[in-house]
């Protein structure tokens, strides 16, 4: 079973997928820590962010495992993903990686923007995450001062709006809900309702496909 988790940043679906590959004991991919990777190989070596050359192999060159975690999920890499991202070129090259995650015999979960709309359009479990964006922007806010990064509230909501226009106006694989995703709005949802939530999603889609 195929499960593709889309949505917003910080809207909860990282946790979801992470959640949902635990209770049925497939892997799971975060995609945009591929587009981080791909952001912080950029930096490291003195390139910009929009060098189409030098970010689409930076991309090729990435393996799915063994992120620094801490640094690629802070504020300034998350705000250079999504530049990155937009490149049509970049999205090209990690298409097929992840694609190839996906088509492991037990099963996969992935989460990123354009899992059931480009990555996995077939697959068995479609599930939208949304979330206001000013809840989004106080959940970001704490994630990031729990990992002792000082935080403006005001800057990271508008970091999360901003992302929002850029990752839904590209041209390559917009964010966007398949058109057969369930949608499920987390903005009153603590992190155990939402995951119920999710689990009976999974579990209609699942009998859906028998």
């Amino acid at each position: 079973m195929i499960i593709a988790i889309d949505g917003p940043a910080a809207s909860g679906k990282g946790t979801l997928a992470r959640r949902l590959a635990d209770q049925f004991g497939v892997p799971h991919l975060d995609t945009g820590m591929l587009y981080r990777a791909t952001a912080a190989a950029l930096i490291d070596k003195g390139y910009r962010l929009d060098d189409v050359e030098k970010a689409v192999g930076a991309a090729r060159g990435l393996a799915l495992t063994d992120f620094d975690e801490n640094r690629l999920r802070g504020r300034e890499m998350g705000e250079a993903a999504s530049i990155v991202a937009a490149i049509p070129e970049v999205r090209e090259a990690l298409v097929e990686a992840q694609r190839r995650f996906a088509q492991r015999p037990e099963g996969a979960v992935l989460d990123g923007r354009d899992i059931g709309t480009v990555i996995c359009p077939d697959a068995h479990v479609k599930i939208f995450v949304t979330a206001a964006p000013e809840t989004r922007a106080q959940r970001r806010a704490l994630e990031l001062a729990s990992r002792g990064e000082r935080v403006d509230y005001a800057a990271v909501l508008e970091d999360i709006r901003k992302r929002d226009a850029r990752d839904s106006e590209r041209s390559a694989a917009p964010l966007r809900a398949a058109d057969d995703a369930a949608t499920l709005d987390t903005t009153l949802l603590d992190v155990e309702a939402a995951f119920a939530a999710a689990l009976r999603i999974v579990a209609d889609r699942a009998r859906a496909h028998g």
